[in-house]
């Protein structure tokens, strides 16, 4: 009788406060035939205080690719393996893409057990939009490319989220002044979960002159929340709009004259309106095209 095939899952680890892992983790550690962890000697700890057993693999950015197909040759025999990281979900910023695709790939079932991530929670702390956001993980290191980097993100609209290291944000927020202007909001969240959890909120100047002033705030975890750019307004020729308005308003309805002014114009259809009506009730008081309403 041939075994079943073994299954992935994918399981989300606490960022820094224990109780944050879910009854669904601790099972599917403890049932697991093995686990891969981005660092053994960390996941053992993790298991060690919630008192689970399990053989340990380190699966990292450097042995993954060599990690991949002993891994999958374990789930083809039938066993299950459970894939964490240091902290919070897999494969964001993390290890395990690899592992994950080349399981899905060859047909093994790859399931989630969600949970913690640093990304979301500063997202849920920040007080910044989050109906739409981009993760960008870790900025270069290098300054010149960072500062590139920054530059192509400028005029994003979306909130964007980062992961820092301590000893670089006081460089990244400096840049981010640079490239996206001092008075742009952003809030800087460090050791999330963790005893000493510091939310720093305002603009990028007043950010990056508290990060030189205070020897705490480059310190521990942090996620950086940075505001979008605020979406792009096109310059309106206003003589343009009203000559555009005055033409389409002798064959069209104002609602009807507005739309396509506004699309031709790029105006506001709202602006183009009540230039349409104004111009309509002048030409209904006597102006010389007495049929603009129509």
């Amino acid at each position: 009788m041939v075994k079943p095939r073994g299954r992935l899952q994918v399981v989300a680890t606490p960022i820094g406060n224990i109780g944050d892992l879910s009854t669904r983790a601790r099972e599917a550690l403890e049932s697991a035939d093995l686990v891969a962890a981005e660092d053994t000697r960390h996941t053992q700890a993790l298991l060690q205080a919630i008192g689970v057993s399990r053989p340990l693999v380190s699966l990292h950015a450097y042995n993954e690719a060599q990690r991949v197909p002993d891994l999958l040759a374990r789930l083809e025999a039938g066993e299950n393996v459970a894939l964490v990281s240091d902290a919070g979900t897999p494969l964001l910023s993390d290890p395990g893409f690899e592992l994950v695709s080349s399981a899905a790939n060859a047909g093994i079932e790859v399931l989630a057990v969600p949970g913690p991530s640093a990304i979301t929670t500063a997202l849920a702390v920040a007080g910044l939009p989050t109906s739409r956001f981009c993760f960008e993980g870790f900025l270069p290191s290098r300054e010149r490319e960072r500062r590139a980097e920054l530059a192509r993100l400028a005029h994003e609209p979306r909130t964007l989220v980062f992961f820092e290291a301590p000893h670089r944000i006081a460089d990244t927020l400096s840049d981010l002044v640079e490239e996206f202007g001092a008075q742009r909001r952003a809030v800087v969240a460090r050791e999330l979960t963790k005893a000493y959890e510091s939310i720093y909120r305002g603009t990028l100047s007043e950010l990056a002159a508290q990060a030189r002033g205070d020897a705490n705030f480059q310190r521990g975890e942090i996620t950086l929340v940075v505001h979008g750019a605020p979406e792009a307004t096109s310059i309106v020729d206003p003589q343009l709009l009203r000559r555009a308005v005055e033409l389409l308003s002798k064959e069209l309805p104002p609602s009807r004259a507005a739309a396509i002014a506004a699309q031709l114009t790029g105006a506001t259809r709202n602006e183009a309106y009540a230039l349409a009506t104004r111009l309509s009730s002048g030409n209904n008081d006597g102006g010389s095209h007495g049929d603009a309403g129509n």
